[in-house]
């Protein structure tokens, strides 16, 4: 858990400099940059409930629901760019300092995930790592999964192969196969037989 509270602080730093620019598209599919900044805040709040069951032993979901989830990020994306990054800044800001306060005993307390998953407070910082620093690259604006740190991406890649199940063995460098396998652009990934792989829908 300590080494994904340090993760979550430089992936935090990398989305921060890749919200340099919040005009264009995303690399995501029908999200601009202000809509990846928004949901960016919003997960920061999300796990920022799961921080308060931790604490306090008082149900508080992620989300109220998928449909409330989107609707906010909608109209988050609608905020100007000064906005935007001070919600960014304050909402890490807030979750950070929240997540400190946990003691032993509260961070082994059980919470759900936005997914319905059953799964330690410890959890939390993990969850937060793969968001900013995944959508740091989603941006567009410069960071590449050759960015990331090369731990990061190890567990990162044992994590999705977990959670997507039946994926094919493949070979290439560290960064093209972890943004393979979340279904991000690129480059030389090949199967066990040599062939090129097929891109697997984004995931996270």
């Amino acid at each position: 858990m300590i080494k994904a509270t340090a993760w979550v602080a430089e992936g935090t730093a990398l989305s921060r400099q890749a919200l340099v620019d919040l005009d264009g598209a995303s690399l995501l599919p029908g999200w601009t940059r202000r809509h990846v900044a928004a949901h960016l805040s919003l997960n920061a709040e999300a796990l920022g409930n799961l921080v308060h069951w931790a604490r306090t032993g008082e149900e508080r979901p992620m989300y109220s629901s998928p449909e409330q989830r989107a609707t906010d990020i909608e109209a988050g994306a609608l905020r100007s760019a000064d906005e935007l990054l001070a919600w960014f800044d304050e909402s890490a800001r807030v979750l950070a300092e929240a997540m400190a306060t946990l003691t032993d005993e509260q961070w082994q307390a059980r919470v759900l995930t936005a997914q319905g998953r059953d799964v330690p407070a410890t959890t939390i910082p993990w969850m937060r790592s793969r968001e900013v620093m995944i959508h740091a690259v989603d941006l567009g604006t410069g960071v590449t999964f050759a960015d990331l740190p090369a731990d990061f991406l190890e567990e990162l890649c044992a994590d999705i192969r977990a959670k997507r199940g039946d994926v094919p063995d493949v070979r290439g460098s560290l960064p093209d196969v972890a943004a393979y396998l979340a279904g991000r652009p690129y480059e030389s990934v090949l199967t066990a037989d040599g062939a090129p792989a097929e891109p697997l829908p984004p995931w996270l």
